[in-house]
């Protein structure tokens, strides 16, 4: 006996940009958390990166539910813990957060709002999907890497065993909202990495996002709000897009473009015990990538060299000392192929905004194009 059923389940996938999402008359998060029975509260839990909770910002969250107590039963005091990539080397956040959901009451019609970089949002998504086998995450990423790709992605996750998001799973979040206020306060070295995401994404699915990053550059690194959230906007629609309507949103197949450059980029962080930014991680993988496109012919050299010129003037060093281990960093495609299963596959690129699916590498030429990467000189080397 044989029965195969197939079924489909609706998701919505919800973006919000806004400003001040904490003003008590901001109606954004208000249209967004809505209570599952008429004329009762919803219940909310908050858990906040240290990294943007001082003392006047969490008196802003405070005094929001307070102000709209007739609609929010917030459960408990907010939740500040540590941020950066720290925090999922463990489950410590996750089980912090499993057991404040516990405790409060919180269920599958209730809401956890997380806010902060990706790091917290990966664990605390991790938690939030994982009680009661998945209860409504609200993210609020706070990094220009959050608000351009991360936060907007339908994953979440903590390291393990040595490797990036070895845990986790896949889950549509409640809701995400980009607060661009957030970004105002982040170092520069926070600021630029979500722009390699942009880049990412404009090289394998949108050539007008990566001609608008590379006509942006100046005002980006001298952190013009304008022009910097229009791209950081597009990106995360770009982002969005694939996931919604590419077919594959949980990345049931191997095909994964939007990890163009994240083998080795993921690998580098792991080499340095992940004192690494993933987006400096990304920016060298996207480096060797394109750098391997043309040395075997996929890409020309005015091409080549125009991305390259665009990844270092957004601030980002092309090297760092982990790359002279070439026979380590090149088992990192390996472990991506093992992380996607199946059929080994990478994105690589013909073209600006042009992807394509490579099953095979030439492990002699992405030798050569790691050694080249590492010979150029433009003047800026990764900081760890």
């Amino acid at each position: 006996m044989e029965i195969n059923l197939s079924f489909d389940v609706p998701f919505v996938h919800r973006l919000r940009f806004t400003q001040g999402v904490f003003g008590t008359e901001n109606p954004c998060l208000g249209d967004l958390m809505t209570a599952s029975v008429a004329e009762e509260r919803t219940r909310v839990v908050v858990v906040v990166d240290s990294g943007v909770a001082n003392e006047a910002f969490l008196a802003e969250v405070s005094g929001y539910f307070q102000a709209h107590q007739d609609r929010f039963d917030l459960r408990a005091e907010v939740l500040v813990v540590d941020g950066g990539e720290a925090v999922k080397q463990s489950k410590k956040l996750y089980d912090e957060v499993c057991t404040l959901i516990n405790a409060t009451g919180i269920c599958r019609q209730s809401y956890v709002v997380a806010i902060g970089g990706g790091a917290v949002l990966d664990a605390v998504g991790f938690a939030a999907g994982s009680a009661h086998r998945g209860v409504r995450l609200v993210r609020l990423p706070s990094t220009t890497m959050g608000q351009a790709d991360s936060g907007v992605g339908v994953k979440f996750g903590v390291n393990s065993f040595g490797k990036k998001n070895f845990l986790g799973g896949f889950g549509v979040p409640w809701g995400v909202v980009c607060d661009t206020d957030f970004l105002r306060g982040l170092s520069d070295e926070d600021w630029r990495c979500g722009f390699i995401e942009a880049v990412k994404v404009g090289l394998v699915k949108d050539g007008g996002l990566f001609e608008q990053v590379e006509g942006a550059v100046e005002g980006i690194v001298n952190r013009e709000m304008a022009a910097s959230v229009e791209v950081i906007k597009r990106s995360a629609k770009a982002h969005m897009e694939h996931i919604v309507l590419g077919g594959d949103a949980f990345e049931m197949t191997s095909a994964r473009p939007l990890d163009f450059g994240h083998w080795a980029g993921h690998k580098l962080e792991q080499m340095t015990d992940f004192k690494l930014r993933h987006g400096d991680g990304v920016a060298m993988g996207l480096a060797i990538d394109v750098t391997y496109c043309f040395l075997n012919g996929m890409i020309d050299e005015t091409l080549w060299m125009r991305i390259l010129r665009v990844i270092n003037g957004l601030g980002f060093g092309l090297k760092c000392e982990a790359m002279g281990d070439i026979e380590t960093l090149l088992s990192g495609l390996e472990e991506f192929r093992e992380h996607l299963g199946g059929r080994f596959t990478i994105c690589l690129i013909e073209g600006v905004g042009k992807g394509v699916d490579v099953h095979s590498i030439d492990f002699d030429l992405m030798k050569q194009a790691i050694e080249k990467v590492g010979s150029l000189d433009f003047g800026k080397v990764a900081r760890i």
